[in-house]
C-alpha cells in the first residue's frame, strides 16, 4: 500500500468517525419513541435543528390505542383532530450545558403540553425525554432510543 493511499485510507476513517460522533452528541436524529408504563415503542420522532432551537415532528406511528392513524382528538387549536403523523410535537428545545430545555413537548394521548428537558445517555443511543409542569423534578420520563 502506497503512502498515498494510507493517507487516503487514515483521512476517510476519521471523517467517518467524525461524522459518528457528531451523530451522537446531539438530539438531532431519528428516535424510536418508547411508552414509560408499558415500555413497548409507540412512534418514530425526527428531531431537527434550525437556529440552535430543536424540534420534533411525528414520522411514523407504531402502536396506537385508536389504531393505525390516530388524530389528536384532545387538543386545542389548530392541532385538534388533526393526524398524529406529521404533527411538530416538541418544539423551542435550546442547549443548556449538558442538556437540552425551555421548549415543550405535547402529548397528543391527552393533547396537553409540557416543559421539556432532554439528556443524552449511552454515547448518545439514548434520550431522556423529561416532561413536567412547574419543576423538573416532577413529571414523566420516557427513555428514547436512536434508530439509524
Amino acid at each position: 500500500m502506497t503512502l498515498l493511499s494510507r493517507f487516503t485510507l487514515a483521512t476517510g476513517l476519521l471523517l467517518i468517525a467524525g461524522s459518528a460522533f457528531a451523530a451522537t452528541d446531539t438530539p438531532v436524529g431519528t428516535w424510536k419513541t418508547i411508552d414509560d408504563k408499558t415500555h413497548q415503542p409507540k412512534s418514530i420522532v425526527e428531531i431537527t435543528e434550525n437556529n440552535g432551537e430543536l424540534q420534533a415532528k411525528v414520522v411514523k406511528v407504531l402502536n396506537s390505542d385508536e389504531g393505525p392513524n390516530p388524530i389528536c382528538k384532545k387538543c386545542d387549536g389548530a392541532r385538534k383532530n388533526q393526524p398524529v403523523e406529521g404533527m411538530t410535537i416538541m418544539w423551542g428545545v435550546t442547549k443548556d450545558d449538558d442538556v437540552w430545555d425551555g421548549g415543550k413537548i405535547l402529548d397528543p394521548k391527552n393533547g396537553k403540553e409540557y416543559k421539556v428537558k432532554l439528556t443524552l445517555m449511552d454515547g448518545g443511543q439514548k434520550l431522556d425525554v423529561h416532561g413536567y409542569i412547574g419543576f423538573a423534578l416532577l413529571g414523566r420520563s420516557q427513555v428514547w432510543e436512536r434508530q439509524p
